[in-house]
């Protein structure tokens, strides 16, 4: 690839990553091409349905890692393909054109298949998209017919026919998916119009500044995080903007009417600089605000793979990495220059001084240094040609790099259950369910440390709900079965186990859950069949509920718990004003305030139902802020409490919970900067561990108060500097707490410290 044109674009680094050894015997424009983002495989369909090619030829699907190393090679048996793309989960999906999608693992291995509805099946398909949002791995498709069906997530498949675009005789020019506001569109255009379609209407937008002259939209992209979207104009105009269509970034000319090949965004994490690269056939050109683009001549067909920081760029011979550079070389080599590369290159030059320096430095934690020379090791490492790609730990495992997955546990020192548990849940994906519980079992036994509950858990998060059903069996604590099958929704099980485990405490947990969940009828007939459980249930009504009640309290709680069988809000609501009515003659004013807060929270979710969609009524009121929450409505669920009257120690809780659910650590940080935390920072230490993130764990063990410094160290996985603290405080509960974390040789510097201290303190 040979470089045409540079500008002053911060846009432009190129490098080779590899050397592609692939031996592919076509081209790729005449394969279907599938590569997964974060550096992951790429699979390719060979010899698709084209009239030119001899029926009695069958394709031949492969995919290959990124260096070009074949991980799997299998002939094609089903049907004509349309599209593919990889999830989230790194698995392969192969929309056909009958709307059947099958699913492949990373080596080829066949793991479930599932229908896109009748009407996809009636009319074909078109066209297909592949798209990622925060719930999972989204497909949309194009009938023949000219309609759109999509499911937002495929691991929880849920079929939406999106609305009709007025007058579309025959295909749009282009169109991609988009996700706002936690909900997945369509935007397509028909000539010089652009539609965008939700679940409900069929919207006509207008860009904002577009340049006028424009009869038909060429190509369109939206960006990485889906925050941008880019529009290919057939007067050569590229304009950029936000994917809301709310506002214009800048507008190109680049002077070529050609529909492109391919267009995708080029950008790195909260940089201000936006750029989109553009390919056809043999040219390049990568465009921002700048005046002047940069062009890079192709010599051979390639294929462009959008990334979180640039782009990959690979070929039959080589596979290239495009990215920004943050300043220009300018500012990184004058004289006295103060601008980030230039720092980066004096830390570069002065590597050796620091490293040695640091040794000197009383204060100086030197912990973070290593772990960075330490990760920055292991990139390289795994960056090799036989591994193929720059890996996280889980993609290791699931690449069945066993061995070398444990070698990197073992050198970054993470936990040995931890790596166990990530490697065995990862090898669940494949055989069958009983086989490979059984397998798993028959490997570790009751090997002490290691949890089945944690494998059934990784298992369930990787969508194998009954291998983790199976797993649970293995588990022999009640307590940590219970919980996990309430969070699988089944209950009914959950209610079995509890009660198998004659632990009352779990089994009222269970009952309290399915009142929740259930309506009253399937509730007590479930209940029917547990006779201890409806025992039980009996008492706690008889000791909550129905204690000091005369008969104008059972007449309230019976049109109280009439109303819970009314399907619509109006009904349950003139029931529950009847209860309300009947507690206050019986003089239960708590009750009658009860029934009113409950009646209020109806027409509130009705309200937010509306307003917001997604589901709200029959929630409860904490589940109802969690989901505001978690719907990005934090202002609302914040008004809500208020109304409502929840402590804000409770509200604190709740949003902390759901951000952490949401991985949103960016938010989670600056609601823990809002006012002093009402519940400490301990629970913000344990909530990002819970999520196996560390790095954000750090930034709250540093603002835990003392009374809990020793306990939120040690989470973080941090002895040494817990062992410091304890030894500060003079107190043997934590000294002692420290030692029974110090294990192996890793921790006995650390140990030793500790026994100096406490004969130093016994011969005081």
């Amino acid at each position: 690839m040979r470089r045409l044109i540079s500008a002053c674009l911060s846009v432009g680094r190129k490098y080779e990553l590899y050397s592609m050894d692939w031996d592919l015997k076509e081209e790729l424009r005449d394969c279907l091409v599938a590569a997964a983002p974060y550096g992951g495989p790429i699979a390719l369909l060979r010899n698709p349905w084209r009239k030119e090619k001899a029926a009695s030829v069958r394709p031949v699907l492969e995919i290959y890692s990124a260096s070009g190393l074949p991980l799997a090679s299998l002939l094609w048996k089903s049907g004509p393909a349309v599209s593919l793309g990889w999830s989230a989960e790194e698995e392969l999906l192969c929309v056909q054109e009958d709307g059947v999608v099958l699913v492949y693992g990373l080596h080829g291995d066949f793991r479930r298949h599932f229908s896109m509805g009748n009407e996809v099946l009636q009319n074909r398909v078109l066209d297909a998209r592949i798209f990622h949002t925060e719930f999972g791995s989204g497909v949309a498709i194009l009938t023949g017919a000219h309609r759109f069906t999509l499911s937002a997530n495929v691991g929880d498949l849920k079929l939406r026919r999106m609305p009709e675009v007025p007058g579309l005789q025959s295909a749009p020019s282009c169109w991609t998916a988009l996700c706002q506001d936690r909900v997945a569109h369509i935007l397509l255009a028909v000539g010089p119009d652009l539609y965008l379609l939700d679940h409900a209407a069929c919207s006509a937008v207008t860009p904002p500044g577009l340049a006028p002259g424009v009869s038909s939209f060429l190509q369109m992209a939206v960006s990485f995080t889906y925050r941008h979207l880019a529009l290919f104009t057939d007067t050569g105009y590229i304009w950029m903007g936000t994917a809301s269509l709310k506002e214009k970034l800048c507008e190109f000319n680049c002077n070529i009417r050609a529909p492109p090949k391919q267009m995708v965004w080029c950008s790195r994490p909260r940089s201000k600089e936006r750029a989109v690269v553009v390919a056809w056939e043999r040219r390049l050109m990568v465009v921002g605000d700048a005046p002047e683009s940069i062009q890079f001549v192709l010599d051979e067909d390639s294929y462009l793979v959008p990334e979180l920081d640039g782009v990959r760029i690979f070929s039959r011979s080589t596979h290239e990495f495009l990215h920004e550079v943050p300043v220009a070389s300018e500012e990184i080599f004058k004289i006295a220059s103060m601008a980030p590369g230039a720092l980066l290159l004096e830390a570069q030059k002065e590597y050796e001084a620091a490293s040695f320096g640091k040794c000197f430095l009383d204060r100086f934690p030197p912990d973070s240094f290593v772990r960075m020379c330490q990760d920055l090791r292991v990139l390289n490492a795994i960056r090799d040609y036989y591994i193929g790609i720059p890996l996280t730990y889980s993609q290791l495992v699931l690449r069945r790099l066993y061995p070398l997955a444990i070698q990197i546990c073992e050198y970054l020192r993470l936990p040995e259950v931890q790596g166990v548990s990530r490697i065995l849940a990862h090898w669940a994906y494949v055989g069958n369910n009983e086989d490979v519980a059984r397998a798993i079992n028959q490997k570790l036994g009751d090997t002490p440390g290691v949890s089945y509950s944690d494998i059934a858990a990784r298992a369930y998060g990787c969508g194998r709900t009954e291998l983790a059903i199976k797993l649970l069996e293995y588990e022999p604590r009640s307590g940590e079965q219970v919980p996990l099958l309430l969070k699988m929704k089944r209950s009914k099980l959950a209610l079995s186990k509890a009660i198998e485990s004659g632990d009352t405490d779990l089994v009222f947990t269970v009952l309290l859950h399915l009142k929740n969940e259930l309506n009253r009828g399937d509730f007590f007939m479930t209940l029917r069949n547990q006779p201890m459980a409806l025992s039980l249930y009996r008492q706690f009504c008889k000791h909550q509920e129905l204690e000091t009640r005369g008969p104008g309290c059972w007449s309230g709680s019976f049109s109280g718990h009439l109303g819970l069988l009314f399907a619509r809000i109006e009904g349950r609501v003139a029931a529950l004003q009847t209860a309300a009515d009947a507690f206050y003659k019986a003089k239960n004013e708590f009750a009658a305030k009860a029934t009113e807060d409950q009646m209020r929270l109806l027409r509130l979710q009705r309200r937010l139902e509306d307003e917001l969609g997604g589901r709200f009524v029959d929630l409860s009121l904490h589940d109802t802020v969690t989901t505001l929450v978690l719907g990005g409505h934090s202002k609302r669920a914040e008004q809500l409490a208020r109304d409502f009257r929840i402590p804000d120690k409770r509200l604190w809780w709740l949003k902390l919970t759901a951000l952490a659910d949401l991985e949103d650590w960016e938010e989670l940080e600056k609601f823990s900067k809002s006012k002093k935390s009402p519940i400490g920072y301990l629970p913000f230490v344990e909530i990002c561990m819970k999520q196996h993130n560390k790095y954000e764990a750090k930034k709250y063990a540093s603002r835990v108060g003392p009374e809990q410094k020793v306990k939120a160290l040690l989470l973080v996985g941090d002895v040494a500097q817990a062992a410091d603290v304890a030894i500060e405080h003079r107190n043997e509960a934590e000294l002692t707490l420290v030692l029974s974390h110090c294990t192996g040789a890793t921790d006995a510097a650390t140990a030793d410290k500790i026994q100096r201290t406490r004969a130093q303190a016994q011969k005081k």
